[in-house]
């Protein structure tokens, strides 16, 4: 049954008594706006012009918690209070205008480019695809102890999060980064209690979200970002997926956002179905499955959203509480207002492409990801995007930072 009352901008309370102001979620893009992984005055105006955008609720890009496994040499680490001043003044412009900002919390595990880090580590020491061995060294397995310090990492960044003003924090077990690799069967071959059952398998997941807990105060939101699926064989399904979700539910959990794949299939490099993708919101058809054993825990499904009326449409059903698009906000990043007041019904991002056949099938999902980067980078310098970016260049500047980074 629909509910014609339900729409962008109907207002969201969380049962924390938290309010949203309207329904539209800014999914979290990996700004590297942190040289030397020091967060700085670029995220500051980045988040200044996001928040003056209109949408309720701005994540911020994967914050490591541990410096020694960044996934990239310009992610913000906050594992410690050096940087806190940064961090108000961030938390601060990304809560004016009545918005919530949420700090999302990562572990790349053995997501990290071997050229930042040429020992990274995993559940099991299974290495990437073939197809990815030139970026990717392989990883070593996890002892006890160091999954239990993970744990606790989790937990004190949560905290300093809280403490420089931040409205939250989401916890990231999707895309394939280390809770996602302890939650796939493929990834986590473990024997002891983190490896085996799905029970076991979700364990981090739920040792971090208790530890988060523990060092946050009652009022503090905890989110979670999990993949529907990782659409790999012997990977992640949708039917463990929907059972974590469930646990998570369970204990507490105050927001949901439902994406998918991970680098070796790439469903948030736009690896999806032509037939998909005309549907505009790509795990739309899971949050049927979702909503049954999550109660009234908001959920949120970030992919594919463009038109106003496809939003509503999914709203008014009751198929998710929150829109969650990320791409559009770094072209148009008033793109919430515009929907609001009804001046924009359609977002068109560009497709990046060179038009090359071989170098979009081997590269093009980097490519992509940093052609976005770049226009994100020209927002925290207070600059206007540049939606005509050529992919030809953006391909020429990977090229020529990647080779610069190899040599630092």
């Amino acid at each position: 049954m629909t509910q014609p009352d339900i729409t962008l901008a109907a207002p969201l309370i969380l049962r924390n008594g938290m309010l949203f102001k309207n329904r539209l979620y800014k999914a979290a893009m990996d700004e590297q706006l942190a040289p030397h992984n020091v967060p700085g005055q670029a995220l500051v105006r980045l988040y200044d012009t996001w928040a003056k955008g209109g949408a309720a609720v701005l994540v911020t890009g994967h914050v490591m918690v541990d410096r020694r496994f960044a996934a990239n040499f310009d992610s913000t680490v906050v594992e410690d209070e050096r940087d806190l001043p940064t961090l108000q003044a961030w938390a601060q412009a990304g809560t004016q205008n009545g918005t919530r900002l949420f700090m999302q919390l990562n572990h790349p595990g053995k997501q990290i480019p071997k050229n930042v880090n040429p020992q990274p580590v995993a559940p099991s020491a299974v290495p990437l695809s073939k197809e990815l061995a030139g970026l990717f060294n392989p990883p070593r397995e996890l002892a006890a102890d160091e999954i239990r310090d993970i744990i606790r990492r989790f937990g004190q960044s949560a905290h300093i999060a809280e403490k420089a003003g931040f409205s939250g924090v989401q916890i990231h077990a999707a895309h394939g980064y280390l809770l996602s690799q302890f939650l796939s069967p493929h990834h986590n071959r473990r024997s002891d209690e983190w490896g085996g059952s799905l029970e076991n398998r979700m364990r981090l997941l739920v040792e971090i979200y208790h530890e988060i807990r523990r060092q946050t105060s009652d009022g503090f939101t905890v989110a979670l970002k999990l993949n529907s699926a990782d659409f790999q064989k012997g990977g992640f399904s949708e039917d463990e997926s929907v059972q974590v979700l469930a646990k998570m539910a369970e204990l507490g959990i105050d927001l949901l956002e439902i994406s998918g794949g991970n680098y070796e299939s790439p469903a948030m490099m736009e690896g999806v179905k032509d037939s998909t993708r005309r549907r505009e919101a790509y795990f739309l058809d899971y949050a049927g499955k979702a909503r049954a054993v999550i109660g009234e825990v908001p959920l949120v499904i970030t992919g594919g959203f463009r038109s106003a009326a496809t939003m509503n449409e999914a709203l008014a059903d009751g198929s998710i509480d929150m829109v969650g698009m990320a791409k559009p906000f770094a072209v148009m990043p008033d793109a919430a207002n515009r929907l609001l007041d009804g001046s924009l019904q359609r977002i068109d991002t560009p497709p990046v492409r060179t038009g090359v056949k071989l170098i979009d099938q081997k590269v093009g999902g980097f490519l992509e990801l940093y052609w976005y980067t770049k226009q994100l980078s020209l927002l925290g310098a207070g600059q206007l995007p540049q939606p005509n970016y050529s992919a030809w260049r953006t391909l020429w500047t990977l090229v020529r930072d990647g080779f610069k980074k190899e040599r630092a």
